[in-house]
């Protein structure tokens, strides 16, 4: 007896109590649809004080009928499905006698919710992810009020933050809102939403005056909506900033519980809105005909589902959205999907006689978006939590939906039938197999072909004609010597012996046994037992059945090996015919969800369908991926990372993905051409906002180069009495000018004036000048190709030995030794003085076409920035070898940041990079395990102490160490920090601690890999060439460790 409804009606109430119903189920895992519903009306509708119901210890939970069990089958019960708003509701049922008073009891409820709903417009569960919205935001707030100083601050430099060519834009975190971002960035690619979105126009009698809150809540919503998607098309940011929507979702609620809720809910509630907001346009478009809401259409499908319950069977139509699926037990997603399409025995299905129950769901219409909802979360009750499951589950880029849909059912049920004929006859395959592989009935068991082997060998190997214990007795100690061991049972016959007296005699001396001394094998004792007495014929026919033993379960395991394979293969294309694979759905999003049960971070993975690749959106960062990547974090079994929501379409459907035209031209529209003209001009605006910025940034800089354009070009004047150079004074860090130079180079130039002085002394200021710069270039020459070890870098020592190292242009380094001569530090002497005066007239003879100064200064600031570089990274040393790895963090992290610069010019330009690199990440993970130390301790000032040290240094830190994925180690390094504060989630603490934790885990788990600025970076010390050499050479060899140690 069948009643198909076709009937649409609103049963928005309906809807909401049954999606609260599904959520208690699987967030506590009971299955009584009573207590469940109970548990919901004595907490009033409120969905955390229903699960604290359903937990507490004392909860009395009743054994679950078989009869209540199949109620999902039954209207107004919806176990598996999100039903949207216009969901069937009038399904007539003829099961049972009792139909009245079901329906009664339905009714009752229902009334119930409805009358909150018409009282407010807003339901109990919106209320409810609103809190979700309220905690996004209180994070963005109180991040604001930090009193505490940041490592890491939005670069100032707007260039940072442009869009490259066409790049697709991203969302900004703005609190706690990657989840916002993953679902909006998986609509937003589908182009037949965005035009929906962007097209949308409000109704003209709701622009005034909203007639109800659900008017007041949506409408202004879509309006921001439409305009952060019009963003996404056209803005020239690299990501955009989606508050404004989120501050109006958070304001059509009040809640003051800032508890986070189950993010996937977002999903359906948007979606929720959207067709709300939709409906109220179709309703005014109608002029007569029933409105056509496209959310519906394009979000919402239906199936059949079939059932029989105590032998009577019963047919009800139902509209479902997103479509949640159990994880735990199943290897992919068809496992899932055949778990979810049949509950319960069907065998009576077939049958008019039998009194088992069962029930088959059969897909009549899919939507042309297909959403998998997998339910990663399960409830522990003996933990009184919920945890993630993190196993594996496979899906496929391509899912043929054929064998569950209605019109196929009846060959789907010969196959699901032979199918499970088959793994009957697999199970048992198995099971012979694993008698062979596991042979034996001890506590271990060997594969039967190797027993054999052993027998084989055991047989063939040396006869011995005595036992192992005769053959040592032959080298036993000699007669009159004491064994090494003597039994009790001698010792009592000898009784008393003159041993117990002291002596010297060799006869009364315990042997002391010695292994691998005196108690070798003896060289002619086989390695392995054998058999003491064989005969030849006796080993004949023992080998000849060993042999033929060996090949027949050799053959016997090929052979099992081989059909299960050929079984395997048979069901894998089950599916495969032609007639099953004509309704083909292609993998559009994935998101996915990194961390734990409490906490943890979103992204999406979404096919670029034009380009033919996947795209990794997480928040800001927008980048290419692959199908192995996404494989990687969204299967799950690898780290904490797992997809919780699969966004599938319709492959048929290309008007989905499809880009819209010109209709006068015929010409495809891209970019700003795609939008109205009232959202063009609103990009517009806020484009023209940030090339204004773009322009005050060009001009800051232009402005400062001009100033230090007219400081180069003021003429510099001898001093009548030259002011002495301090010994501690780093020449290319505290000094004002590069050629106010240092003592070791006054001294080095000295040497080499002396040393031409001695070749030609009768020649004049110029020659001498040309041999002293020579002779002082061979020396530098000499030290740059010289390989000394890692404590004795000569690039510290003169500016030559690096721009030599690095090939600089021949005319760089002959100006850089005129001005080495040509210092007024030299005019101390007379002879000094002329070389100086020659020297400086030759630099003011070259001419600007000669030497390019803008090159000129590039390579002397690289050397400013190489021996900066190598401050930083000593003083970051020191204060790891004094164990202050928080001041020891900051210089080694603006130690490896200018270093990878430096190296990006090439290879002898910076420092070792793995040497930085590993005290860098030594430090963080020293500091982790003090932080989570402070943690432990429970006290409210340590703990915040830890927290300022995650937050502050650590955290910021995390993106640097992930940015380069080649870097293998670095990542280890952040999956130990973050499974360290994870392993709390399994544990119990104060309420106060978990409070702390739940807030602190999202901001450890985000993977985002944005890489902000720089605050000013840690003062430098001043030191003179000599002292950075000495003090540089002296860390370098307390190391305890060098690259070659394996780092």
């Amino acid at each position: 007896m069948t009643v198909e409804q076709n009937v649409l009606q609103p049963g928005g109430a309906a809807k909401h109590q049954q999606t609260f119903l599904n959520q208690l189920r699987e967030i506590t895992g009971i299955n009584d649809i009573q207590v469940l519903q109970q548990a919901l009306k004595d907490s009033n509708g409120n969905l955390e004080l229903a699960v604290a119901f359903l937990t507490a210890k004392n909860a009395k939970v009743p054994q679950l009928e078989e009869a209540t069990y199949y109620q999902t089958a039954l209207p107004g019960n919806d176990r598996y499905i999100s039903v949207g708003s216009q969901a069937d509701t009038n399904v007539i049922d003829l099961t049972g006698d009792d139909k009245d008073d079901l329906q009664r009891a339905i009714a009752l409820s229902l009334e119930e919710s409805n009358r909150a709903f018409r009282e407010t417009g807003i339901t109990d569960e919106e209320q409810a992810i609103s809190r979700v919205l309220e905690a996004s935001i209180a994070e963005n707030k109180a991040s604001l009020k930090r009193t505490h100083p940041e490592v890491w601050s939005d670069s100032p430099n707007p260039y940072d933050r442009k869009r490259q060519d066409n790049c697709p834009v991203g969302l900004k975190n703005v609190g706690n809102t990657c989840w916002f971002s993953a679902v909006i960035q998986s609509l937003f690619n589908l182009l037949e939403f965005r035009r929906l979105v962007l097209n949308f126009n409000p109704p003209a009698n709701a622009q005034d005056l909203p007639r109800n809150q659900k008017e007041h809540r949506n409408l202004p919503f879509m309006r921001e909506l439409r305009y952060l998607f019009a963003l996404l098309v056209g803005s020239k940011r690299k990501y955009v900033d989606p508050s404004r929507a989120v501050e109006i979702l958070k304001d059509a609620f009040k809640s003051n519980d800032s508890q986070q809720q189950d993010v996937s809910e977002f999903t359906h509630k948007l979606l929720d809105w959207l067709e709300d907001a939709f409906q109220i346009k179709a309703e005014e478009e109608r002029d007569g005909e029933k409105p056509k809401n496209p959310m519906v259409e394009l979000f919402y499908g239906r199936f059949l589902a079939v059932g029989v319950l105590e032998g009577k069977k019963f047919e009800n139509t139902e509209m479902f959205g997103q479509y949640p699926l159990q994880v735990n037990g199943f290897k992919d997603l068809h496992e899932c999907l055949e778990a979810a399409m049949i509950e319960g025995e069907i065998e009576s299905l077939h049958s008019e006689n039998s009194a088992k129950s069962g029930q088959e769901h059969w897909f009549t219409e899919l939507p042309p978006v297909l959403t998998f909802e997998l339910s990663r979360f399960e409830f522990n009750q003996a933990l009184g939590r919920p945890e993630k499951i993190h196993n594996k589950l496979e899906f496929p880029p391509i899912l043929y939906l054929d064998r569950y849909m209605h019109k196929n059912r009846e060959i789907t049920r010969i196959k699901r039938d032979e199918i499970k004929r088959l793994k009957e006859y697999l199970t048992v395959l198995q099971q012979r197999l694993e008698r062979y592989l596991s042979y034996g009935s001890g506590p271990k068991r060997f594969p039967l072909v190797d027993v054999l082997q052993y027998a084989l060998e055991f047989a063939s190997s040396k006869p011995v004609c005595t036992s192992p214990v005769d053959d040592l007795g032959a080298s036993a100690p000699a007669s009159g010597t004491l064994p090494a061991q003597t039994s009790p049972s001698t010792i009592e016959q000898q009784g008393p012996s003159s041993s117990d007296v002291p002596s010297t005699s060799p006869v009364q001396r315990s042997v002391i046994h010695k292994p691998f001394t005196q108690s070798r094998i003896p060289p002619d004792l086989p390695m392995h037992p054998a058999p003491r007495h064989i005969t030849e014929e006796e080993l004949s026919v023992l080998e000849g059945c060993l042999h033929r033993w060996r090949t027949e379960v050799e053959n016997d395991t090929r052979d099992l090996q081989e059909s299960i394979s050929r079984i395997h293969r048979t069901i894998e294309l089950m599916y495969s015919d032609k007639t099953m694979v004509q309704v083909p759905y292609r993998l559009h999003a994935v998101l996915v969800h990194e961390g734990q049960a409490n906490a943890g971070h979103y992204w999406a993975y979404i096919y670029d369908h034009h380009q033919n690749r996947w795209m990794k959106y997480n928040d800001i960062s927008v980048t290419k991926s692959t199908w192995e990547e996404l494989e990687r974090d969204s299967f799950g079994g690898y780290r904490n990372a797992s997809a919780y929501c699969l966004m599938y379409i319709n492959d048929k459907e290309q008007y989905l993905i499809q880009d819209e035209f010109n209709k006068e031209t015929g010409q495809i529209l891209v970019g700003m051409d795609t939008l109205p003209s009232d959202l063009r001009d609103y990009v517009k605006e806020d484009n023209k906002r940030f090339e204004k910025e773009l322009e005050e940034w060009d001009a800051e800089l232009a402005q400062k180069a001009q100033q230090e354009k007219l400081l180069s070009q003021i003429p510099r004047a001898p001093a009548p009495s030259p002011a002495p150079v301090q010994a501690g004074e780093p020449e290319y860090l505290e000094q004002p000018s590069r050629t106010d130079i240092s003592k070791h180079l006054k001294e080095d130039s000295v040497q080499a004036i002396n040393k031409a002085l001695a070749e030609q002394e009768d020649r004049g200021p110029e020659a001498i000048m040309d041999t002293a710069i020579k002779l002082e270039y061979t020396r530098l020459l000499k030290l740059a190709q010289e390989d000394p070890p890692p404590e004795c870098d000569y690039r510290l020592r003169h500016a030559i030995v690096y721009f030599i190292q690095n090939q600089a242009p021949k005319k760089i380094i002959e100006r850089t030794l005129l001005e080495q001569f040509g210092d007024h530090n030299l005019s101390f002497d007379e002879r000094c003085r002329n070389i100086m005066k020659v020297a400086q007239a030759k630099l003011e003879m070259i001419k600007p076409d000669e030497v390019n100064m803008e090159e000129y200064e590039r390579w002397h600031q690289d050397y400013r920035n190489f021996r900066e570089t190598t401050m930083f990274l000593m003083v970051g040393l020191e204060f790891f070898q004094k164990k202050s790895y928080m001041e020891a963090l900051l210089y080694l992290i603006y130690a490896y940041q200018n270093n990878k610069e430096l190296l990006s010019k090439g290879p002898y330009r910076g420092h070792d990079e793995e040497l930085i690199s590993h005290y860098r990440r030594e430090c963080l993970l020293k500091l982790n395990e003090h932080a989570a130390a402070l943690f432990e301790s429970g006290d409210d000032q340590e703990v915040n102490n830890g927290l300022i040290i995650m937050n502050e240094l650590i955290v910021p830190c995390l993106p640097l160490l992930l940015v380069d994925e080649m870097e293998e180690k670095d990542i280890v390094a952040v999956e130990d920090m973050r499974n360290r504060w994870c392993s709390y989630l399994g544990q119990e603490m104060e309420p106060n601690l978990q409070e702390k934790l739940t807030d602190f885990l999202p901001k450890l788990l985000d993977c985002s890999t944005e890489i902000k600025g720089f605050n000013d970076p840690p003062k430098l010390p001043s030191y003179s060439t000599h002292e950075l050499c000495e003090r540089y050479a002296r860390i370098m060899l307390s190391l305890s460790r060098t690259p070659a140690d394996g780092r």
